[in-house]
């Protein structure tokens, strides 16, 4: 489930989520600068959430909460996001779109993604690495990690 200040507008959710001094003083009289301004601007729109700046954040749908979630990451410029089931919940079209949010971010930032929506990650992946008891056990394209004989035995079964 997306964690978001449901009562925020995505904006004020986006805001609170800036690099920057979080003691009381600087909370109470904090202005975004225009670098920061940018910054937020250039979220928004690469959440897929420029048009609802004003909407409170408890208003929007599962997927656009997930996409809020992820931009309150990105806010913080992580090189590495650790992301458990993103695509859990989504309609067809939100996860189509969240794989669409995953590719833009290619270059800047690293994913990890735990999922087990099969087609979401033929789309986003160019690696899976399946794990078994903490160790890996197969690595490679999707569709090599799926004709692997070891992961077929542990994960169906047979």
């Amino acid at each position: 489930k997306p964690t978001v200040f449901e009562q925020l507008t995505v904006f004020e959710n986006l805001e609170l989520a800036l690099k920057t001094d979080k003691g009381v003083k600087a909370s109470l009289f904090f202005r975004p600068d225009s670098a920061e301004s940018d910054r937020l601007a250039e979220i928004l729109h690469t959440i897929h959430l420029a048009g609802s700046v004003n909407r409170p954040a408890g208003t929007l749908s599962h997927g656009q909460k997930q996409w809020l979630e992820i931009g309150m990451l990105l806010m913080q410029d992580p090189r590495l996001l650790l992301l458990d089931e993103p695509v859990a919940g989504m309609t067809d079209e939100e996860t189509a779109r969240t794989a669409e949010l995953f590719l833009s971010l290619k270059g800047q930032h690293s994913l990890m993604v735990v999922e087990h929506d099969m087609g979401f990650i033929k789309t986003i992946s160019e690696k899976v690495t399946v794990l078994c008891d903490g160790s890996v056990l197969a690595e490679g394209s999707l569709d090599q990690v799926q004709a692997d004989e070891r992961v077929i035995e542990v994960y169906l079964g047979r």
